[in-house]
Formats: C-alpha cells, structure tokens, sequence
C-alpha cells in the first residue's frame, strides 16, 4: 500500500475527538501524531506522508483518547518546567495552570540569600515541582513528601531518571503533610515550601479524564476543599525559616479562604493571591514574617 498523507489522519483524528466531546481536539491530535511519529508537534509539516501501519497505530491511540482516557496516559508523559514526566494510573497528572506557580517559586529563588536554598514540595504526586525546581535549580536542596504509595513510586521513578540525567537528586519521603511528626528535622530550615494538594470541594463535577483517572486522594480536600490545606498550614510555619516564602495551589473556589487561613497566623505576612491565566483564582502566596513568640507579642 502506499504511504498515506499524515494531514488527513489529524484532520479525522480531530473530528472524531470534537465528537467524543474532548476539551481540545485539534491540539491533543497533533500531540498524539507528533508521539507516533516521534517528532515535535511542530515539525509536523516535515512530516507529509507517512506509511499506513504508522496511521493504523494513530487512528488506535486516538480512539483511546476518544473514550477520554488522559492523553498524558497514552503517551506516558506530562511536563512540567523544562522537564517530561513519566505518569500514568495512580498518580495525579500535571497540569499547565501549575506552571504558574513554579515559576513564580524560581523567581523567589532568584532571590534568596541562602546558598544552598532549601525547597520543600508538600504532595508532590508524580514529582513534579521538586524535579523541575531541581532541574532549573541545580544549587537547591529539594525535598518533597507524598502519601500515596503508587504515586510516590511514580516519584521515585521520575526521580531516578532525572537523576541519571544529570540533575541534582532529590529526597522523597512517604509522609502525610498533615503530620505533626513529619520532617521535624526541617524545622525552621526551609526557604521555600510549594504545594499542589488536594483542593477540590467533594461533589464537583469533572471532566471524565479526572474524575475517572486522577485518583481521588489527589483530587479531593473534604467539603470545602480544605482538608488538607488547613492543617498543613501549621506545618508549613514550623517549616519555614524567617523570611521564608510559601505557595499553596487551591480551587478556584477556595482561594479567598486559603489566603484567610494565612493571614489568621500572625507569623505569615505579604499574602497574596495569585490567577491562572484564565483569571480564575489560583494560588496563595505569603512568607513567614515572624517567629510564633513575636507574633503572641503582637496580639
């Protein structure tokens, strides 16, 4: 047979996705045809014409897509910074609204005195801040926590892989973020603490990729989407040094009550809210200002 033009395979790929009701066919088409044929979604044009095996294996992996499996599961692969991340079940899929706070967590770090900065990622799920804070930071000392063992192995995996890239390792602890007893040795030490907990309020509706793949102790926070936030507040004071920052990603329902709980701990200061780029609230910001004997003073 002969080869077949890769142009019109995206062109159906794309309707059948639009149908199945996918949030963005064209652009998960091109990403699913850039994966066959092992190119960057922008050198798709180099690529006219393909053999019909090759479109075969396409016209499969977006029918997979169309049952609104995760596209990051069919591929293997989410990003997050300038680094891939290996994901699949059991670990919480990356996503690009998170790419904000990363890089607002490097602008901090631009500016912090300490040589080397020490960064905390509470429920780091497949590793994805602690690696691409630890990719863009080499000097950093990074160090994350996960509760959920299948996630923590994606971790762990996604770590090793870095690490034979060349990156500075990490250090993953199996840890609840809530936990009192967690990383005491930590107290008082930590420059930088960044978080992408479970926030949803239980009861929202999701897309079938989340609601049917994510796991659900990544997705959801209790009623109000603060199960986790609100008693891992107490930890991150007891984690930051003075002058230490935090930042905190939240539901876009819930962000006025996250920067409230802060601002309720006389030792956080500077809090600030931060949207997506949607608009939508999506993260809280704030630094430790003062010590928990200062901040009695003051009240």
């Amino acid at each position: 047979m002969s080869r077949q033009p890769l142009r019109l395979a995206i062109l159906d790929a794309t309707r059948l996705l639009e149908e199945a009701g996918v949030p963005s066919p064209r652009t998960d088409a091109e990403l699913l045809a850039a994966h066959v044929v092992g190119v960057e979604r922008t050198r798709l044009g180099l690529v006219p014409l393909v053999d019909p095996e090759v479109v075969d294996t396409y016209r499969a992996l977006v029918g997979r897509r169309a049952q609104r499996i995760p596209l990051q599961h069919i591929t293997g692969v989410a990003s997050m910074g300038a680094i891939d991340l290996a994901v699949g079940p059991g670990v919480f899929v990356p996503r690009p609204e998170t790419e904000l706070l990363l890089a607002w967590a490097l602008a901090v770090l631009e500016h912090t005195p300490t040589r080397p900065p020490v960064v905390l990622d509470l429920c780091t799920g497949s590793g994805a801040l602690a690696l691409a804070i630890a990719h863009a930071r080499p000097d950093a000392v990074v160090h994350a926590v996960e509760l959920e063992p299948k996630a923590l192995a994606w971790a762990r995996r996604n770590a090793d892989t870095q690490a034979g890239r060349g990156d500075t390792p990490i250090t993953l602890y199996h840890g609840d973020v809530t936990d009192r007893t967690v990383l005491t040795d930590l107290e008082g030490g930590v420059d930088l603490v960044v978080s992408n907990p479970p926030y949803i309020p239980e009861g929202a509706v999701l897309d079938p990729e989340v609601a049917e793949h994510d796991p659900g102790s990544a997705l959801f926070g209790g009623p109000d989407g603060l199960s986790v936030i609100a008693p891992m507040i107490s930890n991150i004071a007891r984690w930051l040094r003075i002058g230490g920052a935090l930042a905190i990603e939240h539901d876009d329902s819930n962000g006025g009550q996250v920067a409230a709980l802060l601002r309720e701990r006389r030792v956080f200061g500077e809090v600030a809210e931060h949207p997506d780029l949607a608009g939508k609230p999506r993260f809280v910001v704030a630094r430790r200002v003062a010590t928990e004997t200062e901040s009695a003073r003051r009240q």
